[in-house]
């Protein structure tokens, strides 16, 4: 005979999962939609999505704590990218990469900044800073082992000089800015020969 608890189990966890992606799927579409406009409304978000408007809300009670997911879950996605660059790249590389998609989610943010208070706006940022922190040092580090980068290269010092490749004007135009900055900056960052 069934155990009716197990079944009840079965059934919740398979609730959560459903759960889980429909969570994942309305965080995707929603980095997408505002992305391209940061006014469209959150039953826009959820039609697109494929999940009703109280599936939305049941998650995102509000347009702030669905803004702060996206930005969370962009920001550890960037994070969690950082070994996988190096796997890939070498260090100086890595970096430029790791930065150009920094720029984006920056982007993206100052883009969704109408829809935070200043409070959230502050709070996230400094709850994302420590992690971004440790990806660049991360990459600093190994730049540093494999001698393709300067020794001794503070991440706070790097964040800041790349804060540049963010504050470029919108456009085609602001974009080729970003990365001649972002070849200048490489450059200066990459180990050379001692002066002597």
């Amino acid at each position: 005979m069934p155990d009716p608890r197990r079944e009840s189990d079965t059934a919740l966890s398979g609730g959560r999962r459903d759960a889980e992606r429909n969570r994942a799927r309305i965080l995707d579409v929603a980095r997408e939609v505002l992305a391209e406009d940061g006014s469209a409304s959150l039953n826009s978000i959820a039609k697109k999505a494929g999940v009703g408007a109280g599936t939305l809300y049941r998650h995102f009670p509000n347009r702030e704590s669905l803004v702060l997911a996206v930005y969370r879950t962009e920001v550890q996605r960037l994070v969690d990218l950082a070994p996988t660059l190096l796997d890939e790249h070498s260090p100086p590389d890595s970096l430029r990469r790791w930065f150009e998609r920094l720029a984006t989610q920056i982007r993206l943010k100052r883009g969704l900044g109408d829809a935070l208070t200043a409070t959230n706006h502050d709070k996230v940022t400094g709850e994302t800073y420590g992690p971004v922190i440790e990806a660049i040092t991360l990459m600093l580090r190994a730049g540093e082992s494999d001698g393709s980068l300067r020794p001794g290269l503070d991440p706070d010092d790097v964040l800041l000089m790349m804060g540049c490749v963010w504050r470029v004007p919108a456009g085609s135009d602001g974009l080729r800015q970003a990365d001649r900055l972002l070849d200048l900056i490489i450059d200066g960052l990459r180990a050379g020969p001692t002066p002597g």
